[in-house]
């Protein structure tokens, strides 16, 4: 993928743009060594956090003091990529029910994106398996309809990654294997097919890797809960390493006219970390 499709231009790494991200950790993730190739540039860089942390580990920690720690870590992380607590945004809405909240959450960006008024727009790839994704960028497109402004955006996988051929596969029936196949075909080839925009991030990897680390609550266990569920485990490590590649991807598009917001999709609320 990295060797095909479109690089991004020097000239359009300084055009502004704003990160919706879906849940703290997913701007690093995603375009993490983006962020930072467009700050070194001297673009205005701003980051939205769309949920509010607080499933993420529920089983083991009070969802408010949850949702304090993994604002702290967002700001933080945002910080590590050059961007200023006054350019972040946390929006707030209940973890793994973004969905529910559709109308607030589509004024509320139309609010930021008038605001702000970007050149480009970050949102997860629009084939992601989890509903929060879904829902970011469903809100997204239909703030942007809104406004009636011109926008290049970017859309960046995540748990897409975590598939074959990208991850090992795991089954343990012949109707697992189906539906991992099934699965590939409708998903990972067009994942190949659609994100033909590369950003090279080689030079801003070990930053990257310093950004994603301030997400400490998803990244190390503490001493005390060792069943405590962290990144560098999914798919016995290799799903984390799709993100430190050469390359960021993405899937290119403009948003220009003034369409109805689409209705939600629905997808299961799942809560990755």
């Amino acid at each position: 993928m990295a060797g095909t499709g479109r690089r991004l231009a020097s000239s359009e790494l300084r055009h502004s743009a704003i990160v919706f991200s879906p849940h703290f950790d997913d701007e690093s993730l995603g375009c993490g060594g983006t962020i930072l190739r467009k700050r070194h540039a001297g673009a205005d860089v701003r980051i939205v956090f769309m949920t509010d942390g607080s499933k993420s580990h529920k089983d083991f920690v009070a969802e408010r003091d949850l949702i304090a720690m993994r604002s702290r870590e967002g700001i933080a992380a945002a910080a590590a990529l050059g961007v200023a607590q006054e350019d972040v945004a946390r929006l707030g809405f209940e973890e793994t029910r973004l969905t529910e909240h559709f109308p607030a959450a589509v004024e509320a960006a139309t609010e930021i994106l008038k605001r702000w008024q970007p050149s480009e727009v970050f949102v997860p790839y629009r084939r992601e398996p989890l509903a929060d994704h879904v829902a970011t960028y469903e809100i997204v497109l239909a703030a942007l309809r809104r406004i009636g402004r011109e926008v290049t955006v970017y859309e960046y996988p995540i748990w897409c990654w975590q598939v074959w051929p990208w991850t090992p596969a795991e089954y343990r029936s012949p109707r697992r294997l189906r539906r991992i196949v099934k699965h590939i075909l409708r998903s990972g080839l067009q994942l190949v097919c659609e994100c033909r925009v590369r950003v090279r991030i080689r030079e801003v990897l070990q930053e990257k890797r310093e950004a994603l680390q301030k997400h400490v609550s998803q990244m190390a266990k503490p001493n005390t809960e060792p069943r405590w569920p962290i990144l560098p485990e999914v798919s016995g490590g290799e799903f984390l390493d799709r993100f430190f590649q050469d390359h960021e991807v993405f899937r290119a598009s403009t948003v220009r006219d003034r369409r109805p917001a689409p209705e939600p999709r629905k997808k299961a609320a799942v809560t990755m970390y």
